[in-house]
């Protein structure tokens, strides 16, 4: 009987793989390492985008590249540099800088692919999403969920950029995507302060009588930076106060959450906001599922691995799942952050660890 490692090199083990592999067949004591790691092993390597260079990339494109029907939209991916060929952030998450120029107009398509955006600086854009005008503005979380027709138009003569984060790789992976063009420009060119879906969801606590039915994806278009930026100041002041409010000292975060069901917004992606005071610090984490994070404000270090980084605004970086990370607030440390969990929750794959802390998953 032959060794399971294949260790005596027979002529007859050299044709069973060989009849293998003329089967397509792999077997599993050949590749189990690869398979079934004792913990997990990504592709994905921890990495740092900055946004000066990001947007001056951005820029060059907005002189360069026309933006219009065929290409749809002047959006420039991170490319992770674990996978290579891709334009993937991480295996399940899309991350892109999208800039549009002064009075440009996006034109409208929808996909099965869930989409946000998320704005680190500057206004004037509006998202048309099933023809509901959204004012785009600094510190804004903005929803396209799945299959919703979208465009973009700029009313200014400024450009602006954004970034995009979707599910794209998850979705090409698992080959659920379909596209549809729509409008050549948006369907309503309308540009109010308060869409249509604020107006009806926007109300902490309340809920319309006319929207009873649990919604898969959130229906609030627009999270405003003006809620965010108070409920975290207010978990700082209840910490002062002596009050339970935060997720670890001088750390407050926040999860945004659909209103008909208080879970995600949306069934793939999860966001939230993160703020440290300065001389804050986070315990050293590792997380089954990836994440990509952005500066909004402030500056800080994040640990990634063995390897430090400095951020500044606008900077992002990618978190490989089981890759520990750590954050350190040099000044009051903003940042907002979107992952798979949703996902990894629902397939019952969650797993933290963080060392010197009871773990109750890894019991």
């Amino acid at each position: 009987m032959q060794e399971m490692d294949g260790t005596a090199d027979t002529a007859e083990l050299k044709q069973l793989y060989a009849d293998f592999e003329t089967n397509h067949l792999a077997p599993l004591w050949t590749q189990r390492d690869d398979l079934m790691p004792f913990t997990p092993s990504p592709k994905a390597v921890p990495h740092v985008w900055e946004w000066s260079t990001l947007f001056g990339l951005a820029e060059r494109s907005g002189e360069l590249v026309p933006v219009g029907r065929g290409g749809e939209r002047r959006a420039i991916g991170l490319a992770n540099p674990g996978l290579p060929g891709t334009a993937y952030a991480t295996p399940t998450l899309w991350c892109a800088i999208q800039y549009l120029g002064g009075f440009e107009t996006a034109p409208e398509h929808r996909h099965s692919q869930n989409a946000f955006r998320f704005v680190v600086e500057g206004e004037g854009v509006w998202t048309v999403v099933n023809g509901d005008p959204v004012a785009m503005r600094r510190g804004d979380l903005l929803l396209t969920p799945g299959w919703n027709f979208h465009g973009h138009h700029n009313d200014t003569d400024q450009p602006m950029a954004w970034i995009d984060g979707l599910d794209v790789p998850f979705a090409h992976y698992a080959d659920v995507g379909f596209f549809e063009f729509g409008s050549e420009r948006v369907t309503d060119e309308a540009s109010p302060d308060v869409s249509r879906s604020e107006r009806l969801w926007a109300h902490p606590g309340l809920r319309p009588l006319s929207g009873l039915e649990d919604a898969t994806s959130s229906p609030l278009a627009a999270y405003r930076w003006e809620h965010t930026d108070r409920a975290l100041t207010e978990q700082l002041a209840l910490e002062d106060a002596g009050h339970p409010a935060t997720v670890g000292q001088g750390h407050a975060a926040v999860r945004y959450t659909n209103p008909t069901t208080g879970g995600d917004v949306m069934p793939t992606l999860r966001c939230e906001f993160h703020r440290l005071r300065a001389g804050a610090s986070t315990p050293v984490t590792h997380e089954v599922g990836s994440s990509v994070w952005q500066v909004f404000e402030g500056e800080g270090t994040v640990v990634l691995g063995e390897r430090e980084h400095r951020l500044r605004t606008g900077d992002l970086f990618a978190v490989p799942s089981w890759v520990p990370w750590s954050l350190h607030a040099d000044s009051q440390f903003d940042l907002f952050r979107f992952n798979d969990g949703p996902i990894v929750d629902r397939l019952h794959f969650t797993r933290t660890f963080v060392p010197g802390q009871r773990n109750e998953d890894l019991a």
